[in-house]
């Protein structure tokens, strides 16, 4: 299977990601940091992107974290979302603020 570009937007970071593997898994593979990660399973929801550009199929994702208005705007969680396209994206989880620190050399 072909891999897809996805571009992180927050950290101008890129990789690929082949569409058998979810955004998350695909970047922690390759040792990025650039999406948090929690659980990796969907029950946490630290990993909540919101989908800029390109296509994404999912796995159930919990209405705790993403409802079904957000789906509808864009956002998955990276864990639970499989590229079909070149993705760009936004971190918009808890945790987007200790990824733009880190951008702009504040931490």
């Amino acid at each position: 299977m072909s891999d897809y570009q996805v571009e992180i937007r927050d950290t101008a970071e890129r990789y690929p990601c082949g569409g058998e593997h979810s955004l998350l898994k695909a970047m922690a593979a390759l040792g990025r940091k650039g999406i948090p990660s929690g659980c990796h399973g969907g029950g946490c929801g630290v990993c909540k992107v919101r989908i800029t550009e390109g296509e994404v199929s999912t796995l159930v994702m919990s209405c705790t974290h993403v409802s079904e208005e957000e789906k509808a705007q864009g956002y998955v969680l990276a864990c639970r979302a499989f590229p079909r396209s070149d993705i760009a994206l936004e971190v918009v989880g808890g945790m987007r603020k200790c990824i733009t620190r880190r951008r702009y050399g504040f931490v």
